[in-house]
């Protein structure tokens, strides 16, 4: 007699990212992906944890967020029900499923993290490179109609005091924008953060930026181009689409 094979959980997503940073919406919609040997296996309910420590979540506590059984064979973009979130949480969770055959298994581990949910969360001001520099450097190359000419870089040293439980790092630009942190690269982006129409909204992107960081002193880089915002784009004979 043959045993039924047991089923699977993964590919754990939220807003349709794998663990994804800084989201901005306040009821995020959580997906996963059934695994299974046995033809026909389905899902037959499942039940979501989110906890705001890894050690409570892997404790069976979802003070976030526990939705008990749910009998539902929905594994797609099932909407955050728990206790309001806030800026800058961190959200682990994990799902447990069952299939119609009363198999269970419990995925891995994921997480997502709240962004700046309100204008009050943003504390920072724009910076802008001096037109003058260009004008002081030999090697500067002055923008033109379809060159944009020497990037703009920034670079700004400070201390930590003291060893670092978690650094979040969150940056925007109207523009485009490549971060480095003590001369590593932040995240993977390229383009960030990609085009928009200024008029109404700018985004921004959200990186982790703990690992890159040492007690002592520190050193963050960026480096700006124009991009959509000032750049030339596709066949118009103009710069300064949307600014200048």
């Amino acid at each position: 007699m043959s045993s039924v094979p047991a089923i699977g959980v993964s590919g754990l997503r939220c807003e349709y990212l794998v663990a994804p940073r800084g989201i901005d919406e306040p009821a995020p919609r959580l997906s996963w992906v059934i695994e299974s040997d046995r033809r026909g296996a389905r899902q037959s309910a499942y039940r979501i944890r989110v906890a705001g420590t890894p050690a409570r979540l892997a404790s069976g506590e979802g003070d976030f967020w526990d939705s008990g059984r749910v009998e539902s064979n929905q594994t797609t973009q099932v909407v955050y029900a728990g206790k309001p979130l806030r800026s800058r949480d961190v959200c682990h969770w994990h799902v447990e499923v069952w299939d119609e055959a009363g198999n269970t298994a419990q995925s891995p581990p994921s997480l997502w993290t709240m962004g700046l949910l309100a204008k009050s969360d943003w504390s920072a001001r724009w910076i802008a490179a001096d037109p003058e520099i260009i004008k002081r450097d030999p090697e500067a190359v002055a923008p033109t109609l379809r060159d944009p000419g020497t990037p703009a870089l920034f670079r700004k040293e400070f201390d930590v005091p003291a060893p670092i439980q978690r650094a979040t790092l969150y940056a925007s630009a109207r523009g485009l924008f490549e971060l480095r942190a003590n001369g590593r690269r932040v995240g993977e982006d390229v383009f960030a953060p990609e085009w928009t129409d200024y008029d109404k909204r700018i985004h921004y992107r959200t990186y982790d930026v703990t690992a890159l960081l040492t007690t002592g002193r520190n050193a963050l880089g960026a480096t700006l181009g124009d991009g959509w915002w000032s750049g030339y784009v596709g066949w118009q004979e103009t710069r300064a689409r949307y600014g200048s």
